[in-house]
């Protein structure tokens, strides 16, 4: 889970600090000093962290917050502040030429940064969100199993790849790239370009021909945010020597730690574009510093959870009809079946539990189902009677041992369906409570809750 570590830290420390009614300078200096710890725990740069907790100590040790009610949210409010502004304030837009003209960017990072599907995944969202139509270019001639594995991200979007073969240059290529955009009236063209497994000369001289040839736009730097303090290094590196324009944080939903992400834009004074988010192809968010604190802080994130709702193929009067049952406690297991197919859709009921302020850090031990236990969920629930499915707590020993036998499990696997249920049904209850109502009854928008 994206900052998770920190996160846990971060909302420990500050607990201490709204249990207490007053506060002295020393409590927000002691406070701090975990926060330091805590932020260079998490491999964030040392001179960022630095500069970050000297700016929170000078405005939390004001008369502002020592003389307010709440003293402890204060503090907590100024760290979310100074969180957001060390990220970069507000999302930073890729730039785009006008639509009667070709977007050319350029996607460079070391090799297993993530480049390749990145590449892809921006031409989807592009296309998509932007109205752009996309050509992929495979610049890397080095390995057969780059371009194949652009090709295979192409068909599965549907996106054109232009893929000359290895005999030609990487200008070569980029150059009869933009011919084919220009003939068959391509507006975004992007460069796949080769990484290598560390920085060397000869990658940043094939980089600085390409940007040559033909005219990029922009120049993406692809980096890995669980390589921490070194993703902000290469970020440098590349920034030094061929300049880039921004950057796309990979795989940060794996990094428990968060360094890069509150790294890169002070050491490099470049922004995050977009930030990937898991596996599939359409995993690439805007990368966002309010919602990124929010989430470090445990503030929850339901700007993103509205975006994977309208993003998924969900069944909204199914989400409704739930949500009425639930609000007349009629939930059944029934219910919870159509709805866990729902949340699957928008990546699994934890996913977006974690989503919501004040929700997530109480998945902690909860037993969720996830996608690999779907199969058995759904097996138990259709091995059970209606009467069973509308009043499981009527399921006594016997009929536990006939449904467990009926779909292939075991007796402990229908008591922790059970307790999956209960729990489900109570924060989805909880959920339904905070998202509210909008006008006339509906829901303001598509969740499957």
């Amino acid at each position: 889970m994206a900052f998770e570590s920190l996160a846990d830290k971060l909302q420990n420390t500050f607990k201490k600090l709204t249990d207490k009614g007053l506060l002295t300078e020393a409590d927000v200096k002691s406070a701090m000093r975990e926060v330091k710890l805590a932020l260079l725990e998490a491999d964030v740069n040392y001179k960022v962290v630095k500069d970050f907790v000297k700016r929170v100590e000078e405005r939390a040790v004001g008369s502002e917050v020592m003389n307010s009610l709440t003293p402890g949210q204060q503090v907590i409010k100024i760290v979310n502040e100074e969180l957001i502004a060390s990220m970069g304030s507000e999302p930073t837009d890729i730039r785009l030429q006008p639509r009667n003209e070709i977007t050319v960017f350029l996607m460079a990072g070391l090799q297993g940064s993530g480049k390749t599907t990145s590449s892809a995944k921006l031409a989807a969202q592009l296309r998509k969100k932007k109205d752009r139509n996309p050509l992929l270019v495979a610049c890397d001639i080095y390995r057969p199993a780059a371009i194949d594995q652009l090709k295979r991200n192409g068909e599965k979007l549907n996106v054109p790849v232009f893929s000359p073969g290895t005999d030609f240059t990487v200008p070569d290529i980029a150059r009869m790239a933009m011919k084919e955009a220009e003939e068959k009236h391509y507006n975004l063209v992007i460069l796949d370009t080769a990484g290598r497994l560390h920085i060397d000369d000869s990658m940043m001289e094939e980089l600085e021909d390409l940007k040559a040839a033909v005219p990029v736009t922009q120049t993406i730097l692809v980096v890995d945010a669980m390589t921490g303090q070194d993703a902000v290094n290469v970020a440098s590196s590349f920034n030094d020597r061929i300049g880039i324009d921004g950057v796309i944080l990979t795989k940060l939903d794996g990094d428990a730690r968060g360094g890069a992400a509150l790294s890169v834009r002070s050491v490099t004074g470049k922004p995050i574009f977009y930030a990937g988010m898991g596996e599939k192809l359409e995993d690439l968010e805007v990368f966002s510093p309010v919602r990124m604190a929010n989430r470090i802080l445990g503030m929850g994130d339901v700007l993103s959870l509205i975006e994977k709702a309208q993003n998924a193929d969900l069944d909204e009067e199914a989400s409704l009809a739930a949500y009425r049952k639930l609000k007349k406690n009629e939930f059944d297991l029934e219910d919870f079946l159509t709805q866990m197919r729902q949340m699957n859709k928008m990546g699994g009921i934890g996913e977006i539990l974690k989503m919501l302020p004040g929700v997530g850090g109480k998945l902690k031990g909860a037993q969720l189902p996830d996608d690999k236990s779907m199969k058995h969920v759904e097996a138990m629930i259709l091995s059970m009677t209606p009467e069973e499915r509308r009043r499981p707590d009527r399921i006594t020993p016997p009929r536990k041992r006939r449904i467990a036998k009926g779909s292939g499990t075991t007796i402990q696997d229908v008591n922790r369906l059970l307790k999956q249920f209960e729990q489900s049904r109570q924060m989805m209850k909880q959920m339904s409570g905070n998202m509210g109502k909008g006008k006339k009854g509906r829901l303001p928008f598509k969740l499957p809750f």
